[in-house]
């Protein structure tokens, strides 16, 4: 069982000491305090029976991961039953704090999609997913009004491009309408994120999604 895993319980009584501050992308934790711990310090509620579920289902994969108590970053962004991934098998940016239903899908799509799809198309690994980040606390498409993006809950990740064994890059960008086996590639993972996640947007839904995909999951299947 993963080490993480085998010591969540021990770490619910200490996950106050853990909280990322607001903007957990932007600003790692503090030094470690060097006062002792009072008496008097609450101790966290237990997660909720559906976020321990999933994080048995996501231990079972063989990740690496760190429980995240629930937070409230202000404006009505916050982050519930979620978590941090330190180690998916295969190296991956900016993955901030993510709910863990969306973590787990993740996984499973670069492990049963993405790296599948780069050996039967360029016959080769892929040893690299670029995102660009999960949590941020704004409106859709980064508006000054309008309803909150899902990035603001933890709840979505961008992936902009994938860079494979011999160091080739595929990106969204340049390889959705590029040569075919690019166009082949991306399309073949957009079409397996629609199974697994409740939004999918890419470049044929808009301007603003030409250079990546956006998983969520909000929505019910909502594909583009």
């Amino acid at each position: 069982m993963n080490r993480v895993f085998r010591l969540f319980p021990l770490a619910l009584a200490l996950l106050v000491s853990a909280c990322v501050g607001g903007g957990p992308e932007r600003r790692g934790d503090g030094p470690p305090s060097t006062s002792r711990p009072t008496a008097s310090r609450p101790a966290l509620p237990a997660p909720a029976p559906a976020t321990r579920a999933c994080f048995a289902q996501l231990n079972e994969t063989g990740v690496r991961f760190t429980p995240l108590p629930d937070q409230d970053f202000g404006g009505g962004c916050s982050a519930r039953g979620s978590l941090r991934l330190n180690d998916i098998g295969t190296q991956t940016t900016n993955l901030g704090v993510m709910t863990c239903p969306l973590a787990r899908n993740f996984v499973a799509w670069v492990n049963h999609a993405v790296k599948p799809a780069g050996r039967q198309i360029y016959g080769q690994d892929v040893v690299r997913v670029e995102t660009f980040g999960t949590y941020s606390c704004r409106n859709i498409y980064g508006g000054r009004s309008g309803r909150l993006s899902q990035h603001a809950f933890a709840n979505a990740i961008d992936v902009s491009g994938f860079v494979l064994a011999d160091g080739r890059r595929v990106t969204v960008l340049d390889g959705w309408n590029g040569d075919s086996r690019a166009r082949q590639f991306l399309r073949l993972l957009h079409a397996s994120a629609c199974r697994r996640f409740g939004t999918v947007l890419g470049p044929d839904y808009n301007a603003p999604h030409a250079n990546h995909f956006h998983f969520d999951m909000s929505g019910e299947g909502y594909c583009r």
